[in-house]
């Protein structure tokens, strides 16, 4: 099947076609450092992770670029609690979000650019737009003239006459047209904006409050928002790419933004496909640093565990709605704890000595096969996780019903069950199915087991609450208990 995804840049679902038949370039636009990243961050980075490896797994080679905005008035408004300037403040939450990628499971991208890197890229894409008569200087500013390119609102569906100002009121003065935003901004940060950022708990006014700032044509300044995202996604990936991603919430202004200034300079396409995140919301609201309503990438995966966060966000569609609260989340262990459980089984199977080669289910296999071609469907279709997760939950059964009605089991069943689960559980999703205990694995078993036996012991005198309490602590160090009629048995 021939991927298709849902651009809105047209409002259809199209099928895919590259510029480069084997190559597809994939910018997404990453994070302004000056806050930690939490779920709502999180969501966008799987599913783009997700995409990433679905194209790979497709035969494409994947260029894929994800920006890192350090130049921004909110990190100014943290110099002084988070660091002594903006650049130390930024490399402080640079760190964290490098952190949080890696506890996820993300694959690492071609580059990560950084805006405070680009400078030089920026300022030549601004020259090019004043010298085509696009753009304009104003006191030291530079703004785009939105009256000079007339497919201006297509993204965002919206016509020029009926768009609000763009940029602070300060600005009305300066520019041409209300609409019309900045490229480049004369001086450093205004005091004002800085104090709109500041959170209660900022310990004072910092030594340097104007941000850094560089020389250009127009004199010392600042580059704006959106032409970061053009200079940066060009500099790296060419003219035009083939897929731009980013939240619903920045369809206008930054993308209606980016694709005017980056068309307006080079006469060609900026993107071809536009594809947008649905927002991630907690008690009917976005979830946002600005709002104060997160979890944390890093406090979630502590409680959590990378893999079932992965799962919660890829049980529903990149561009659907998803509301965080505990009971989804706890599905959604339980659900991972399922899939990894039924993994794990398939895999001591298979390699145990009830394995055969001439035990034959036809059931188990057919499954496998079928399993492939929905979740193959599933992701060809505009990236639907949501179903290719559900396919993936049809193996389990069908592997469950397997071990649980035979003696002698279908190893070549059973092998292709295993590798179905790597290749699109681990290899697509993202799962670590199988992951090793760290340290003397031989040693970890044997403390378990004696733990175990303490617990039993506790449970035949009737302390229960002592039994509770031994098997609470396992559970804290990763140790997943589950007791049968047989005895207790536990999973690393």
């Amino acid at each position: 099947m021939t991927l298709r995804v849902h651009n809105t840049l047209s409002g259809e679902t199209e099928e895919f076609v590259p510029e480069d038949p084997d190559d597809v370039r994939l910018y997404y636009c990453g994070l302004t450092t000056s806050d930690p990243p939490h779920l709502g961050h999180a969501r966008s980075w799987v599913h783009v992770d997700v995409m990433s490896r679905w194209l790979r797994f497709s035969g494409y080679d994947v260029h894929h670029v994800e920006n890192l905005t350090d130049v921004n008035e909110k990190i100014v408004a943290r110099v002084g609690r988070d660091g002594d300037d903006e650049n130390e403040v930024a490399e402080h939450y640079i760190g964290e979000i490098l952190d949080s990628m890696r506890a996820l499971n993300l694959e690492r991208t071609e580059v990560r650019p950084r805006v405070s890197e680009h400078i030089p890229e920026i300022i030549d894409l601004v020259e090019t737009l004043v010298e085509t008569g696009h753009a304009y200087e104003s006191n030291g500013s530079v703004y785009f003239d939105v009256t000079t390119f007339e497919e201006y609102g297509t993204l965002s569906n919206q016509r020029l006459e009926s768009i609000e100002e763009q940029g602070d009121p300060e600005e009305r003065s300066e520019k041409r047209h209300p609409a019309d935003f900045a490229l480049w901004k004369a001086g450093g940060v205004d005091a004002d904006a800085i104090a709109d950022h500041r959170g209660r708990d900022h310990p004072g006014t910092p030594a340097h409050p104007e941000g850094q700032t560089w020389e250009s044509p127009w004199g010392e300044g600042r580059p704006g928002w959106h032409i970061e995202c053009s200079a940066m996604s060009m500099a790296h990936l060419g003219e035009t790419l083939d897929i731009h991603v980013g939240g619903r919430d920045l369809v206008f202004p930054h993308h209606e933004n980016e694709i005017a200034q980056s068309e307006a300079a080079t006469g060609h396409t900026f993107a071809n496909y536009w594809l947008h995140c649905a927002l991630f919301e907690m008690d009917e609201e976005k979830m946002s640093s600005s709002l104060g309503n997160f979890v944390t990438v890093t406090d979630a995966v502590a409680e959590y565990g990378a893999d079932a966060l992965r799962l919660f966000m890829v049980s529903g569609t990149y561009n659907s709605r998803q509301t965080y609260s505990e009971e989804a989340i706890d599905e959604a262990v339980e659900r991972w704890g399922r899939l990894s459980r039924c993994y794990d089984d398939a895999v001591a199977a298979l390699d145990g000595v009830d394995a055969h080669t001439k035990v034959e289910d036809g059931d188990l296999r057919a499954a496998c096969d079928a399993v492939a071609a929905d979740f193959e469907a599933a992701m060809n279709d505009d990236f639907n996780t949501r179903e290719a997760l559900s396919a993936l939950s049809d193996l389990v059964s069908a592997v469950n019903v397997h071990l649980a009605e035979r003696d002698a089991y279908d190893y070549r069943g059973l092998k292709s069950a295993v590798e179905t689960f790597e290749t699109y559980g681990g290899g697509v999703l993202g799962f670590s199915f199988g992951g090793e205990a760290g340290g003397d694995v031989t040693l970890t078993e044997d403390l378990v087991e004696l733990v175990l036996d303490l617990r039993e012991d506790a449970r035949e005198a009737g302390e229960y609450e002592r039994a509770d309490r031994l098997r609470d602590e396992l559970e804290a160090l990763d140790v997943t208990v589950e007791d049968t009629d047989n005895g207790p048995t536990y999973r690393l």
